[in-house]
């Protein structure tokens, strides 16, 4: 099988590095036992970014690799130490390349050298313990996990950024042309579809210099697929004048300079967007003498119709230098009304479930469906496997209103309630006015006891409480000799907090 040197289409799969996973740690070190969480941060992902380069003018390379992915973002770790971002992975693409979804949606057209877009974001990285911590939750237990990169299959769409394009029937001359005016050297034969990808030149003329390209083999009905025209038409739809190249010295029958004309701008109507192009007629091969009394016949006739037409040869140059000047002339006019691109950078967003960051609820099949941008990006960052993390994802959602809309649509307990898409859901059984994982802690969530203030002692306090219990024992010794107290129940009594309370008062 042969291998492509021209591709100007591919499909294309691309996928955002996953952000790292946020650690929860807790600070150690001698005489500190209570450090406090010290959990860093994990890295973001990296990102899949198109760039337009001068020097790419195929898209060849993802014809035969289609699968692009970005770098991971690193885990965090302890020591309030973060994860590294993942690597980014630039895909270099030829100026004019058009960018579609899945759908056939445009979603960015790329002129412009140096014009960026961002198609695959990566993953934000998953926050540590130490990030989670506030004044009521003094010792998260848990992390959040990094978030997935985007993932999507794109195709991606060459249409070649040229000032002028040739087009006409097929063997009309135009890679001749093209290989006389510039240094571009394509294949040339005298066989009808000789040229099988579009070729483009470099021509200069004075102080203008602009681009040639030329539309392989359009035949009557190339709008709707015959021939090569079909597959090759968009390369002219950014083209700032159009030259027809009419081949007068050929001896198919029924063919003349008039009526091939009247079909090359048949297909140009029917597939659409050209008309507001400048054309120009080249009567080629006037070498040959009867080629060059067809060309003086039918030119009167041309001009008629308001056309700029020109006598030329492509074999012996003749006319060439007048046809250079002319086609430089209509782009330096072109260019003079369109400023230049300025080279941008476009991040590619998708879209929330509900178009927003708010959530919707939907009753389906008997499921509660909550979707939106916010509730399934919470979800993808929690670790199921930690009942305080599950805690924590139940308050986010109690705050965001989640609760709320459910009760308020005739939710009840014990009902499923599914966050997230069909490919990525998570259910729950829903259960108003709970705190997932709360009842399991002996404080409120993400807190540690021996943290809280009410909880520490000075050396004062341990002193008193020291003398206390020494001044205790002793009296339960005297009670005990005594014969006041049965020995075996001191020992169960213990100085409670009421206790303490009533010796402090």
């Amino acid at each position: 099988m042969a291998v492509p040197t021209f591709v100007d289409k591919v499909t294309l799969h691309v996928k955002g590095g996953d952000g790292g996973n946020g650690i929860a740690s807790v600070h150690r070190e001698k005489f500190k036992p209570l450090g406090g969480p010290d959990g860093g941060n994990g890295g973001r992902g990296g990102d899949v970014v198109l760039r337009v380069s001068s020097d790419v003018t195929t898209l060849v390379d993802y014809y035969h690799e289609p699968h692009r992915r970005a770098g991971k973002g690193h885990h965090g770790s302890g020591g309030n130490r973060s994860g590294s971002q993942g690597e980014d992975i630039v895909l270099p693409v030829p100026d004019g390349t058009v960018v579609r979804g899945v759908d056939g949606e445009v979603l960015a057209d790329m002129v412009g050298p140096g014009t960026e877009l961002v198609v695959a974001e990566g993953g934000r990285g998953g926050l540590g313990n130490a990030a989670l911590a506030s004044s009521k939750r003094k010792a998260p237990g848990f992390a959040l996990k990094g978030e997935p990169g985007d993932e999507l299959t794109i195709s991606l769409e060459l249409k070649v950024v040229a000032d002028i394009g040739l087009v006409g029937f097929p063997s009309a001359g135009k890679s001749s042309l093209i290989a006389a005016l510039s240094r571009a050297r394509p294949k040339i034969a005298d066989y009808p579809f000789t040229t099988l990808v579009p070729n483009l030149g470099v021509v200069v003329a004075g102080d203008v210099t602009y681009t040639v390209a030329d539309v392989p083999g359009l035949i009557e009905g190339a709008a709707e697929g015959r021939g090569l025209g079909h597959d090759f038409l968009r390369h002219v739809e950014r083209c700032a004048a159009l030259v027809h190249v009419i081949d007068c010295a050929t001896i198919e029958p029924g063919r003349d300079p008039l009526s091939d004309l009247d079909v090359i701008e048949n297909e140009l109507a029917a597939y659409g967007g050209l008309e507001d192009r400048p054309r120009l007629v080249a009567l080629n091969k006037v070498d040959v003498p009867d080629a060059k009394t067809i060309a003086e016949f039918v030119r009167g006739e041309l001009e008629e119709r308001g056309l700029d037409v020109y006598e030329i040869s492509a074999a012996s140059h003749a006319g060439l230098k007048e046809l250079s000047y002319a086609m430089a002339e209509v782009v330096a006019s072109s260019r003079k009304a369109v400023a230049p691109a300025p080279a941008t950078r476009i991040v590619l967003r998708p879209r929330s479930a509900d178009g927003g960051d708010d959530f919707t609820v939907t009753r389906i099949d008997g499921q509660w469906v909550v979707r939106g941008e916010k509730p399934e990006r919470w979800v993808r960052q929690t670790d199921f496997t930690n009942d305080e993390a599950v805690g924590f994802l139940a308050d986010r959602l109690n705050r965001l209103g989640v609760e709320n809309r459910l009760v308020a649509m005739g939710a009840e307990a014990g009902d499923d309630v599914v966050i997230g898409s069909v490919d990525d859901a998570v259910v729950f059984d829903f259960d108003p006015q709970v705190e997932a994982g709360a009842e399991l802690l002996g404080s409120r969530r993400g807190e540690d006891d021996r943290l809280i203030e009410n909880h520490r002692r000075t050396n004062k306090q341990r002193r008193d409480d020291l003398a206390r219990k020494r001044e205790f024992e002793r009296t339960a010794r005297e009670a005990r000799d005594s014969g006041r107290v049965a020995p075996e129940s001191l020992w169960t009594d213990e100085l409670t907090p009421a206790d303490d309370e009533d010796e402090d008062a």
